[in-house]
């Protein structure tokens, strides 16, 4: 993915779709991003941003944050999808006061990180939380946690029995630094009812 353009993978939200669980999926329901794929068709905020006002994000709206915008994210209401919504605004905040390209260039850091992760220490239910911990963890908290996994190991093993057990402890690493930072990668979903 290095000749990708990660100006695709901003929604105009705010939301980096390359830290995105179904983006990083390989499964058919995969997500092109919020740019690409199917989603631009009826998020109500890409439509106001993109179709209506000629904006990549809201970060360059006047009337950024708007209520539309706000109901999007569930910000009154505090909760997530299938992605953190915790960084959306905080996101747009960045793009506002530095700029687009660095923004990307930072983004694009943690996108590789996440797929670094989940290539290597994924036993099948990681990707979330790796996704999750690359977009809300400092990138350097998450590179020392790979270094230090990597200093212990002397290299990635290919035997599936040992990859699991690499993939819990590195699951381990990763919550444990994001603790050691009070950051919480869990996500807030809406409760159901019985």
């Amino acid at each position: 993915m290095e000749s990708l353009d990660e100006r695709s993978l901003i929604g105009s939200c705010g939301l980096y779709c390359g830290l995105c669980p179904r983006y990083q999926s390989n499964a058919p329901s995969r997500c092109q991003g919020c740019q690409l794929g199917a989603t631009r068709s009826y998020c109500s905020v890409y439509r106001c941003c993109v179709t209506k006002h000629k904006f990549l994000t809201c970060a360059e709206c006047p009337e950024y944050p708007c209520g539309k915008l706000l109901r999007t994210l569930r910000v009154d209401r505090k909760e997530d999808t299938f992605v953190t919504h915790k960084q959306a605004l905080p996101n747009l905040d960045e793009i506002k006061r530095d700029g687009l390209g660095s923004f990307l260039e930072e983004r694009r850091k943690r996108r590789l990180l996440a797929e670094y992760l989940i290539a290597n220490y994924n036993a099948g239910r990681s990707v979330t939380l790796y996704c999750t911990a690359c977009a809300l963890l400092p990138s350097r908290t998450v590179e020392r946690t790979v270094a230090k996994m990597e200093r212990t190991l002397g290299g990635l093993s290919k035997d599936t029995k040992e990859r699991k057990k690499l993939a819990k402890e590195m699951r381990r690493l990763v919550k444990e630094a994001a603790s050691d930072l009070h950051i919480d990668l869990a996500l807030r979903r809406k409760k159901t009812r019985s």
